[in-house]
């Protein structure tokens, strides 16, 4: 688990297949265009969130899928 208020920032979660699904997600990364594009100007915090964030919404997405 990161540490969320460590100043080292996470890399970056992009797989290089950059399309969004029918719900606006990245097929890829699963983040959503508008957190693509604040990516940069995140916090280091923000960031450590966001991937946190992406680890549930693939575990969702990976549940949804074995039904």
């Amino acid at each position: 688990m990161p540490d969320l208020m460590s100043p080292e920032r996470p890399p970056s979660p992009c797989t290089k297949v950059c399309t969004l699904d029918e719900q606006g997600l990245c097929a890829g990364c699963l983040r959503t265009g508008a957190e693509i594009g604040r990516w940069m100007s995140m916090s280091a915090e923000e960031q450590w969130q966001l991937i946190a964030q992406l680890e549930a919404r693939r575990r969702l997405r990976d549940r949804g899928s074995a039904t």
